[in-house]
């Protein structure tokens, strides 16, 4: 048995401290979750609380080459669990999966992870290794779970998050990738419009000595500009991006960025609740796991992918380290929607705020799969009409053109 030193919040916000003799840090929280608590904190060891270790959680960032995708890791993840189920060892099942995996990169990790387990070192300390493939949030997870002796379960619930995230991101993606092709097609057609077709009714018109009408003339001129001047064009625009993303790189530009993200029209409210979504699935994956509430909303704070979030989850996790409970402090924040708040003040209240974490996060994926859907609807159309628009005066302008030769010849 090991002595755990723990803090937890009660119901109405009062922070009790005391001492419990458990076999593991998870069994320590699932005793104060019966009790009715919210843990806040365990650590091993008398007095540990107050100079338990700062984790770091920073993610490094890699090149499109290095990087593991989401569904490697998932893959990876899913693999594992079922094979620790089965009772395979380990090391076996590392030594398997490096052998047999798809992605040259993640082979390379987990056989470096496999090196190192077989040193002795824990599998979470092994995967920590290498935090540029397993995050904070999957590493300690991980750790909560060989505390527990529920490894392949953790695992498990991890591989259902990622393949939970992977969907969601998925969904998005799907739905952006028609009107993309769309607009490329119709931006494409444009440009063969202006600077290959109407240069050859241009020379036509002008051996004709025939007096264009305004629209022609119009468009005619925009012909010409294009190609002489596309490259002024191409340098102006690649300055605009250049600038705006090492203005969006400072601290004050991505404040007002991440901002403008939650409150611009149409995107806004999508972004927020994709913002919700994953707050609510991290958080409640890894409380379901057993790694205490203030441990949570540290790692929460570091993938959340918002400043603005993130600014308000570190007021947050102040208020719940001071006993004051999770809704109220989210509600503060001005952040998060009314229904999230309430889901998660009711979870509080009944001792199951893992498990409504979950349930508001479905809640918000289904919302996210509606909100898209709602917007495509609005900019497929609107594409479509533009781009309509802008050929058919082309060809209207000249098809204007030709009739007023016509004309001059009668």
């Amino acid at each position: 048995m090991v002595t755990f030193s723990y803090r937890a919040a009660t119901a109405e916000g009062r922070v009790v401290e005391g001492v419990l003799e458990a076999e593991a840090e998870s069994a320590v929280v699932a005793n104060l979750r019966q009790q009715g608590y919210i843990p806040l904190e365990v650590v091993a060891g008398r007095g540990a609380a107050r100079t338990s270790r700062r984790f770091s959680f920073t993610l490094p960032r890699l090149s499109w080459r290095d990087r593991v995708r989401g569904r490697d890791l998932m893959l990876f993840t899913r693999e594992l669990a079922t094979l620790l189920h089965a009772g395979m060892p380990l090391d076996r099942s590392l030594q398997s999966l490096a052998a047999l995996g798809e992605n040259e990169r993640l082979r390379a990790v987990v056989s470096d992870v496999l090196a190192r387990v077989q040193e002795g070192k824990s599998l979470s300390d092994a995967l920590a290794d290498h935090s540029e493939v397993f995050p904070p949030l999957y590493v300690n997870m991980v750790r909560a779970g060989e505390a527990g002796g529920v490894v392949e379960s953790v695992l498990e619930r991890l591989a259902e998050y990622l393949e939970a995230s992977e969907k969601a991101r998925d969904e998005i993606r799907s739905a952006m990738t028609y009107p993309l092709i769309l607009a490329l097609v119709g931006g494409v057609s444009i440009v063969v419009l202006l600077t290959y077709v109407l240069p050859k009714f241009t020379v036509v018109f002008a051996d004709l000595g025939a007096a264009m009408p305004a629209s022609t003339r119009l468009v005619m001129a925009a012909s010409d500009a294009l190609q002489k001047y596309w490259w002024i064009a191409a340098v102006v625009i690649a300055a605009a991006v250049f600038a705006f993303r090492r203005y969006a790189a400072t601290a004050e530009g991505r404040m007002r960025v991440d901002r403008w993200k939650l409150s611009a029209p149409l995107i806004g409210d999508l972004v927020r609740k994709v913002q919700v979504s994953r707050f609510a699935r991290t958080l409640g994956t890894m409380l379901k796991s057993g790694v205490p509430l203030i441990r949570s909303l540290e790692i929460v704070r570091a993938i959340v992918g918002n400043v603005i979030i993130s600014s308000a989850l570190e007021v947050v996790q102040k208020e719940v380290s001071e006993g004051k409970g999770l809704a109220q402090p989210l509600e503060r924040t001005g952040v998060f929607p009314a229904l999230s708040l309430q889901m998660v003040a009711v979870g509080e209240e009944t001792g199951r705020l893992d498990d409504m974490l979950l349930v508001v996060a479905g809640h918000y994926d289904r919302e996210v799969g509606n909100a898209v859907a709602r917007l495509m609807s609005m900019i497929e159309p609107a594409m479509l009409l533009i781009m309509g628009l802008v050929t058919g005066f082309i060809v209207i302008a000249m098809l204007s053109a030709v009739f007023s030769v016509n004309q001059m010849s009668f």
